[in-house]
């Protein structure tokens, strides 16, 4: 099959789409009819600020149309309130990260065209394949275009904020602007770190009427003025609502909810008898109680970061965020507020795009997320993307969301969602049986890692696992697989990379439902998985799960499942209405449960009857080989770099090498790790990953990476292939 060489490829397609949709591409000396100005093109390298760095000598001002053209790197040094229209990067845009920035913009394209666009933005990843392997075809010949808001080894310092406000401007496309879109570009948002982005209360319940609560001392980047919340340790009243009452006569937990916002006002060492304490203050009493003793407590997350995106009108016309394929760079510590456009698809705070595993590296590490319209954060046919430590709080549907059930490998890890609100299925959605009624966690392919995440106060769920065939879905897809080919399967039937660690609490209907019920239809047809799921040697393994202060803890309509080390706590029914088709319990704990078991059922039999086969053992092989990212690679004044990564596995991992050299663990597990390798004269340096798990298990597709210590940029977080 024959291809154009891909970023003339893109560049070509972006044009089309411009002239197709009326929106000309701007050159120089030409205006858009409903702008009236000329479009400001960079001169050279500079400063923004500089009347020297455009071409005509003057600074783009407010409504202008900007083209930051290849080979310039333009400095952002201003903290202004004129709104600019959109800003075509296909040079470098670097925010200053010496003083306060400010940006106030209708549209951000990242991307290598000639041209200021406003239109085009579905460019998609071309394809070659021999029929078994797909591989990525973009190529860059010269540098990708960039914004870069500060970098991993550099991110904004603490003491200076950068802000990006999204702007509808009349004569944009309410649909697709304001945004933010990378398209085979590089795009790097950070902020200063956080140690923990979200803890929980480690002392004593924080109580109705007081105004401050006990924290983990210390807590490195929370500060005075930062945005907390403290989540809801009090369920609402059972099922009535979204599930079981017509249209119109809804409710959700938004009407009435136990989380609370609050602002401190305070922080002050305990110094007492416990030298890891301390009380945070804050700008109001407290409305409910937050647990904070014994084994069930309230989480507290800081939503504050000093990198902000945010829609300049949330009550109007919201921006919105998009990666796609092809694309490098990464975001941490950053803030996402106000965005995400409600009941469009597509259009999400975050959102990776079709991106296959051409972003293999790129990490979302330490985000807040909150007050979206449309979920929080969306990986749309995507492997390899690392979910860290991120905090997502009030969506409109799912929070994070898997899109297309075609995700894998990728990895959920030390998250939390609170408060995932029932919205409606979007137009022209790609699984059409979701209702999208308001999941912490929402996938349609396990063949991911959830690990160390806590769900709180959800409308449906805090973990979903939802797959339904009907006449309009069939859910046998093309798979990447563990050696790299492509394989039709049926999604239904793949097991989790590793679930561990997981907490559900306060959910007024399901904490973690694997695969049964969709839409709250209690019939059979046209309802849940239909009883297909792994198969006897690959189940669905849960461990550590803790559920609690909830109404359903657990459903599942899948067979082949083995659940180790599961607490529940406070639920009016603990399994209920499970299939128990070659399901194995171990170390179940049921306290205050009001029905332990309720209702089991047979996989794909109506009648719910039993026979033998039911009750066969499980027998599971390890035949998986550990999934390996490096997610950071930062030089060292040593002239080495400094390389850190995640691996996942589900059982074991013997070890992890990075060049053959073995990685030192800085988790459980080779959860998280690092190591530190010399660089060669010529500055260039070869990243190649291996990982083998105690059964032997080698991985068979290694990250690899190149790293030039002359342009120590994310640029290194793309795979080769």
């Amino acid at each position: 099959m024959h291809h154009f060489p891909s970023n003339l490829l893109v560049h070509f397609l972006a044009g089309l789409a411009c002239l197709v949709t009326g929106a000309a591409p701007l050159l120089a000396h030409e205006t858009h009819n409903h702008a009236e100005m000329k479009v400001i093109h960079s001169a050279q390298s500079g400063p923004w600020s500089s009347a020297e760095t455009w071409q005509g000598g003057k600074v783009p001002g407010a409504g202008t149309q900007v083209l930051i053209q290849r080979e310039h790197q333009i400095v952002y040094d201003v903290d202004s309130k004129d709104v600019i229209r959109g800003i075509q990067i296909s040079g470098t845009l670097k925010f200053a990260s010496d003083r306060n920035t400010r940006l106030e913009v209708g549209l951000i394209r990242i991307e290598d065209l000639d041209h200021y666009c406003e239109e085009g933005f579905d460019c998609q990843m071309v394809v070659e394949s021999d029929g078994k392997n797909a591989k990525n075809a973009f190529s860059f010949a010269r540098p990708a275009p960039t914004l870069e808001v500060g970098r991993p080894d550099s991110p904004i310092p603490a003491k200076h904020t950068a802000l990006i406000r999204l702007h509808y401007i009349e004569g944009m496309n309410k649909e697709t602007c304001p945004a933010i879109i990378c398209c085979g570009g590089r795009m790097d948002i950070h902020g200063a770190p956080l140690e923990r982005t979200w803890v929980k209360l480690p002392y004593q319940t924080a109580k109705v009427g007081e105004a401050r609560v006990v924290m983990p001392y210390p807590l490195p980047g929370w500060k005075v003025g930062d945005r907390i919340i403290l989540s809801g340790t009090t369920r609402q009243f059972g099922y009535i609502g979204t599930r079981h009452r017509k249209s119109g006569d809804d409710n959700s937990v938004a009407d009435n909810p136990t989380t609370e916002e609050r602002v401190i006002t305070r922080m002050r060492h305990w110094g007492g008898f416990d030298s890891k304490l301390q009380i945070v203050s804050f700008d109001k009493p407290l409305e409910f109680d937050h647990l904070g003793s014994g084994e069930y407590r309230a989480e507290v997350a800081n939503l504050s970061r000093n990198v902000i995106v945010e829609s300049a009108d949330p009550e109007g016309i919201r921006g919105h965020t998009m990666y796609h394929a092809d694309s490098k760079g990464s975001i941490s510590y950053a803030e996402f507020r106000h965005l995400g456009k409600k009941d469009t698809l597509g259009k999400y705070p975050i959102h990776y795009h079709l991106v296959g595993d051409s972003m293999r590296g790129s990490s979302l590490t330490g985000l807040s997320v909150w007050d979206s319209h449309n979920r929080w954060i969306t990986v749309h046919g995507t492997q390899y993307l690392v979910v860290k430590d991120c905090v997502g709080y009030k969506s409109v549907g799912h929070g994070f969301f898997l899109e297309d059930g075609t995700e894998v490998y990728n990895i959920f890890d030390r998250n939390l969602a609170v408060q995932a609100l029932g919205g409606k299925p979007l137009p022209k959605q790609v699984l059409p049986y979701d209702l999208n009624l308001g999941s912490g966690f929402w996938w349609a392919n396990s063949l991911n890692t959830f690990t160390r995440n806590v769900a709180a106060e959800c409308d449906e769920d805090g973990f979903r696992f939802e797959v339904v065939e009907r006449k309009d879905f069939n859910p046998t897809l093309p798979i990447l697989q563990k050696d790299g080919s492509m394989k039709e399967v049926d999604i239904r039937t793949l097991p989790f990379v590793r679930f561990d660690g997981n907490e559900a609490h306060c959910q007024r209907l399901f904490a973690i439902n694997l695969g049964g019920f969709a839409g709250g239809r209690f019939n059979k047809e046209d309802s849940d998985v239909e009883g297909i799921g792994p198969d006897y040697q690959h189940p669905f393994l849960l461990r550590n799960t803790k559920v609690w202060d909830s109404h359903w803890a657990f459903h599942c309509g899948t067979p082949c499942v083995r659940i180790e080390d599961f607490d529940l706590h406070d639920c009016a029914y603990g399994l209920w209405r499970c299939v128990m088709h070659r399901h194995e319990y171990r170390r179940l704990n049921f306290s205050e449960v009001n029905t332990t078991v309720f209702f089991p059922r047979a996989a794909g039999d109506s009648d719910y009857a039993y026979s033998l086969k039911d009750y066969f053992d499980l027998e599971p092989i390890d035949d998986l080989p550990p999934v390996t990212v490096i997610t950071h690679i930062e030089p060292q004044q040593s002239g080495q770099v400094l390389v850190r990564g995640v691996t996942s596995d589900n059982y074991d991992v013997k070890q992890v090498k990075v060049n053959e050299q073995p990685v030192r663990p800085t988790a459980a597990n080779f959860q998280e790790w690092e190591i530190v390798l010399p660089v060669p004269e010529s500055g260039n340096l070869r990243l190649v990953t291996s990982a083998e798990d105690m059964k032997g298990n080698q991985e068979m597709l290694p990250h690899q990476v190149n790293y030039s210590q002359q342009s120590s940029l994310t640029n290194h977080l793309l795979s080769e292939k």
